[in-house]
């Protein structure tokens, strides 16, 4: 019970306090303290707290003040107060820290911005900011059979559509150990698949607003960086362009691409 108290909120010392009176009843301070064990100048501090919380209340009897901790009800009180609390946490950082955390994130400057991830959360985060960009279309380079190892196909086909709703065109560059073709058809992409032997990938890399990320979905250590910085990204879509009309001899463009 005392843990279950702190996680509501209560210290250690006002979890054992209000435990005391609770269990006494109405009693005066000596004796909570001592059923706490918890000095009496400390059980005085602790009651007024919990006084304030609505956990004990108090009533004079002859010349002493008694304590009386209130129904266990009262306890809810306090989980309704921390969701209020999330709740305005929430709302001010959504209105006025955010904002201004976002501005600060946005300055432009000679020295690129670099983000490191790490685990399939971290893949799953790059994606996220994929899907936030602002361009039309990105472009992307990825061994086939790497990037099914990471995600699931339910997986893959939530990104997808997901993709689709934000009209973001994908143009793609892909690589398959065993020529697997891609098995499924679908709008906002072109892809080539390009010779695995000639060019075994080993890493994705994805081209979208001002940011290049590369991501290596190797099971044992999947990790990647989102690189933000606009002269690296536009540079990097200009090689990407320069394999594309390469890749055209390899073979016919396919609709379905990542």
């Amino acid at each position: 019970m005392l843990t279950e108290l702190k996680n509501l909120g209560l210290s250690e010392k006002e979890a054992k306090v209000y435990l005391a009176a609770l269990e006494l009843g109405s009693s005066t301070v000596q004796k909570i303290g001592r059923k706490a064990g918890v000095n009496r100048a400390t059980t005085y501090v602790m009651i007024e707290s919990l006084i304030k919380r609505g956990l004990v209340s108090s009533f004079e009897q002859g010349k002493k003040r008694f304590f009386v901790a209130t129904h266990p009800s009262q306890l809810l009180r306090l989980i309704k107060q921390k969701e209020f609390d999330i709740q305005e946490l929430k709302e001010n950082l959504e209105k006025d820290l955010l904002p201004q955390l976002l501005s600060i994130h946005n300055i432009s400057g000679d020295k690129p911005r670099v983000r490191f991830f790490e685990g399939k959360a971290g893949l799953q985060a790059m994606r996220d900011d994929f899907l936030r960009t602002t361009d039309k279309q990105i472009e992307a380079v990825y061994p086939l059979e790497d990037y099914k190892t990471i995600f699931s196909e339910k997986e893959n086909k939530e990104y997808r559509e997901a993709r689709k709703k934000k009209n973001i065109f994908v143009k793609a560059l892909y690589a398959s150990s065993k020529n697997i073709e891609l098995p499924y058809k679908g709008e906002h992409s072109l892809s080539i698949s390009i010779p695995f032997k000639q060019f075994p990938l080993s890493a994705d890399i994805t081209l979208y607003n001002n940011k290049v990320a590369i991501a290596s979905f190797k099971k044992t250590t999947p990790c990647g960086i989102i690189i933000e910085n606009k002269e690296i990204a536009n540079t990097l879509r200009m090689i990407f362009n320069l394999a594309w009309e390469n890749a055209l001899k390899y073979k016919k463009i396919e609709s379905p691409a990542e």
